[in-house]
């Protein structure tokens, strides 16, 4: 008999040695005493104390829940996401509180997701990685340099490079109800916000009588500005109705001036077809009257020259019909030139073009008073003791403002306007950290390391006596309050911060709102990438094509 192949005796081997020891097992167990069940029991799954130990000591995987995988109720007002990097989950809140939870995966070590603040920038259904040339469906960009919010693999633990994955059915539940611009906030230990109100948040301005705004008094380009401006507004109105009423006229506007030059087209483009076959006859009209003229030359030549009433007969009749038909065009020419229809058609098609301008410039003006109702967004730095707003992710103007204890640390805090109540605004507060538990630059890594391991079955919620302290220390300059106040509406949001913001808020071309990181925090995630990139769909809102074709060896791989 053969010996088998050595991949079959391979094979073999290891169920053969579980066989043997298995036997052993339960000979040991009957010679000591065990019952015949339990030798039984060891002879069949050949298991050892060891491993069961082993085995027990790590907790068993939580099938996710419902809840954790679709929204649990219709969202209502702006949105707010937390990311637990200890507790691997993300929270989404909105105007009534949280409408999901769910299991997520955060960047491993060296590739860490960098504890911060941050806005969705861009978003992509069908993305592919141009750093790992990898597929991120429905990636929600918050970094221009690479980290997103996309579907992925999670098993429970840091695994991305610096991104952070969710579950494919909660990736794509959130991709449908998010916008740009929607807070991404990144903590370790997990917070949730409260609601908070105090005299230094922003309010609507009382509604004031009906005043005409005095013109600015040079020609020369003004800069940009929050608020009504030189808008008149109408008694008992509030200057953010003003911007509102702005938007809806000029809006309407850009759908009459699209409607006036759909007609104008249309009717060159009818114009054009009917005088097509004139204006193709004056074309070439100089060149038939030449010809003619030629022929008509030549048959007055022959009539000349003939001899006999024969010839002359037959030369007679050619110039008749050379003349006749000279005659024929011109009375043709003549009659196109007097009538209107290609003036007509050039008329409109001048008017055309016109009126595609008119729809240009009024469509771009009502681009520019809807930007003017979009949220907005404040950072108060002690590092720089200074106010920044910027307005659809572009600034607006920055101040200094005044911060008591300046050194004294204000720690980072955000709040957001949730919802109108009346003329007054609902905002939330949100800390970073949970007090005492502040990350420290200066303590050593291994001092920190309790923070990393800190896990809470639900998030912390914010003290509204701390975030009440902080707002007790920050004095905005009244003309930048106004300017704000004016147009501050849900979505707005203000940052109080120790920190600067980041280096990335500027961007390729400015296209981001604040992104402030926290200091002693791991941020391999974001400093080992390139410098930031715009790449070619960064302007659309929802771009359904990929970077680029996945290549046909790629894997299903889990490392990016």
């Amino acid at each position: 008999m053969r010996n088998p192949p050595i991949q079959s005796r391979i094979a073999v081997r290891p169920t053969a040695r579980r066989t043997v020891l298995s036997a052993a097992a339960a000979g040991l167990l009957t010679l000591t005493g065990g019952t015949a069940a339990e030798a039984q029991w060891w002879e069949q799954y050949g298991a050892s104390p060891r491993r069961e130990r082993r085995e027990a000591a790590v907790p068993a995987r939580a099938e996710p829940r419902a809840s954790d995988t679709a929204l649990s109720r219709p969202v209502q007002g702006p949105m707010i996401a937390v990311v637990s990097l200890n507790d691997q989950r993300i929270t989404i809140y909105d105007a009534s509180g949280r409408v999901l939870r769910s299991p997520a995966s955060s960047g491993t070590t060296g590739y860490e997701t960098p504890v911060g603040l941050y806005t969705i920038i861009q978003k992509n259904r069908d993305h592919v990685s141009n750093l790992y040339d990898a597929e991120m469906p429905f990636m929600q960009r918050i970094t221009w340099s690479g980290i997103a919010l996309h579907a992925g693999v999670v098993p429970g633990y840091p695994a991305s490079h610096g991104c952070v994955r969710l579950p494919h059915k909660v990736a794509e539940s959130l991709f449908d109800v998010t916008q740009r611009g929607m807070r991404v906030v990144l903590v370790r230990q997990d917070m949730s916000p409260v609601e908070f109100s105090h005299p230094a948040l922003f309010a609507p301005p009382p509604a004031r009588p009906a005043v005409a705004a005095a013109k600015p008094a040079t020609d020369a380009p003004q800069p940009m500005r929050l608020g009504a401006g030189d808008l008149p507004k109408s008694e008992g109105q509030s200057a953010y109705e003003a911007l509102k009423a702005e938007a809806e006229a000029k809006a309407a506007a850009a759908e009459d001036a699209g409607r006036r030059a759909d007609a104008a087209r249309s009717l060159a483009y009818r114009l054009n077809a009917e005088s097509g076959k004139d204006a193709k006859f004056l074309r070439g009209a100089e060149y038939i009257k030449s010809n003619l003229q030629a022929q008509l030359k030549y048959a007055e030549g022959l009539l000349a020259a003939a001899n006999g009433p024969a010839a002359i007969a037959r030369a007679q009749t050619q110039v008749d019909a050379a003349r006749k038909r000279l005659d024929e065009t011109n009375a043709r020419i003549a009659s196109i030139m007097a009538q209107p229809k290609l003036e007509a058609a050039e008329k409109a098609k001048q008017e055309a073009v016109e009126a595609e301008a008119q729809r240009k410039a009024a469509i771009e003006d009502a681009a520019r008073a809807r930007r003017k109702l979009l949220p907005v967004s404040v950072l108060i730095s002690r590092a720089t003791q200074r106010i920044y707003v910027r307005q659809g992710f572009e600034p607006v103007f920055d101040a200094p403002v005044a911060i008591s204890e300046p050194d004294k640390p204000i720690g980072t805090t955000l709040f957001t306007a949730m919802a109108y109540e009346g003329n007054d605004v609902r905002w939330t507060a949100l800390s970073m950290y949970v007090k005492g538990m502040e990350a420290n630059p200066d303590m050593p890594a291994a001092r920190q390391s309790r923070r990393f391991t800190l896990k809470t079955p639900e998030p912390h919620q914010t003290d509204p006596a701390e975030a009440k302290a902080v707002l007790d220390r920050i004095q905005i300059p009244e003309d930048a309050r106004a300017r704000i106040s004016e147009v501050v509406a849900p979505g707005s949001s203000l940052i109080v911060s120790d920190e600067p913001m980041h280096k990335e808020t500027a961007g390729p071309g400015g296209g981001t709102d604040f992104i402030v990181l926290m200091p002693g925090e791991p941020q391999g995630g974001i400093a080992i990438r390139p410098k930031p990139v715009r790449d070619r769909f960064a302007d659309d809102d929802d771009d359904d094509r990929p970077r680029r074709r996945r290549r046909m060896y790629q894997d299903d791989s889990s490392w990016w």
